[in-house]
């Protein structure tokens, strides 16, 4: 067992400004050895997802008190019985592990791991084992991963070996922002790079849509919209053809969008992108119970497909090594969308995600970190 620092949220449904109320303590917990198939991983980058702010501000329900983080990159210090990774090899984390043994897993990553899904919700790691501890009480893990600290056991499957000439700040977004939507182009969409692409949402997942489809293109436009005129003038700079909010959409359209807002309106806006026999991939988030309002019609009359994609519907070990050899060739760059900063200034980053003032700010551990 470890001393180390991480992130606790004691509590759920908190009010902003985060920055002032603080709902993620920097603590000294202590950390368990690894057990059978798991890995104690030194975190070297953990990126800030929307997902992360859902279970802050109580729109995604999960056990508290609970150490966050699901984005990673880290380097094997230690491996338990039957881990076939080395100590010292880069890896980055994935937030829904696969049992490989349910029907979900035979799907080929259309559906998420039933048995992940059910530790993921628990708060435990794949085996329902904890390994956090504060004050002698057990803490939960986030989505197997619990990123937001310098130290973090996780089960084997949960972690993906990747290049050591692969960044830490780049690394650690392959793993979620890079899998989620880059999956719902290649995977739920089948795309090839020659049908026109509109990306709706542009955050981290919306921003890693438009660089993978800018990345295997050959003929197709891509056309991105948001909100935020920032976000449309960097998605501009980084391979989109065109840019607008979902105001000025009009008639454009495109032969498959990705939605990725997570906000009901965001998806009828990219039901309205969808041409006629086009494919609508929606990866947002929502929160419960929220609503879209759609017209039948316009499936039935034009031959339009909605697909639901959850971590981009993939097949970790083997989509990972694609996005890998995409952003050696120079056809992923990453890290143009990333902003690093310390993990003590995570509940400051909280509100710049919040308020869309960011794409992907990646928390480095140990740069100005004292318990708190």
């Amino acid at each position: 067992m470890r001393q180390i620092q991480a992130a606790v949220l004691g509590h759920t449904q908190n009010q902003r400004p985060y920055a002032k109320h603080r709902p993620l303590a920097i603590r000294q917990l202590k950390l368990g050895d690894p057990g059978p198939g798991e890995v104690l991983v030194r975190i070297t980058a953990a990126g800030l997802c929307h997902s992360d702010l859902s279970v802050i501000d109580g729109n995604r329900p999960r056990p508290v008190p609970m150490v966050l983080g699901h984005e990673s990159a880290g380097i094997v210090e230690q491996v338990g019985e039957g881990v076939q990774l080395d100590i010292g090899q880069q890896v980055i984390s994935v937030f829904l592990p696969r049992c490989e043994n349910c029907a979900a897993c035979a799907t080929g990553g259309k559906l998420p791991c039933s048995a992940g899904t059910a530790s993921n919700t628990a708060g435990t790691l794949l085996t329902g084992a904890r390994r956090l501890m504060l004050d002698g009480k057990p803490v939960h893990h986030h989505l197997g991963v619990s990123a937001f600290a310098d130290y973090a056991v996780m089960d084997a499957r949960s972690l993906v070996p990747v290049g050591a000439d692969v960044p830490a700040e780049v690394a650690a977004v392959l793993g979620c922002a890079v899998l989620t939507g880059g999956g719902a182009l290649r995977n739920a969409a089948k795309a090839t790079g020659a049908e026109d692409v509109a990306i709706i949402g542009l955050g981290g997942v919306g921003m890693a849509a438009l660089l993978v489809a800018a990345g295997q293109r050959t003929t197709g436009r891509i056309l991105a919209i948001d909100a935020n005129d920032q976000k449309l003038a960097t998605a501009l700079a980084l391979g989109a053809d065109e840019a607008c909010t979902p105001q000025e959409l009009g008639q454009r359209s495109a032969q498959i969008v990705v939605e990725a807002a997570g906000h009901p309106r965001a998806f009828e806006t990219a039901l309205q992108a969808t041409g006629v026999g086009g494919t609508l991939v929606t990866v947002g988030l929502p929160a419960r119970g929220a609503m879209s309002s759609i017209e039948p019609l316009a499936l039935t009359a034009g031959a339009r497909t909605i697909i639901g994609s959850y971590m981009g519907s993939a097949l970790p070990k083997q989509d990972i090594g694609y996005y890998e050899q995409l952003w050696r060739s120079g056809r992923l760059p990453v890290e143009k969308l990333v902003e690093t900063r310390p993990l003590a200034q995570i509940n400051e980053a909280l509100d710049d995600l919040a308020d869309g003032r960011s794409v992907r700010q990646v928390l480095l551990p140990g740069i100005g970190a004292e318990a708190q």
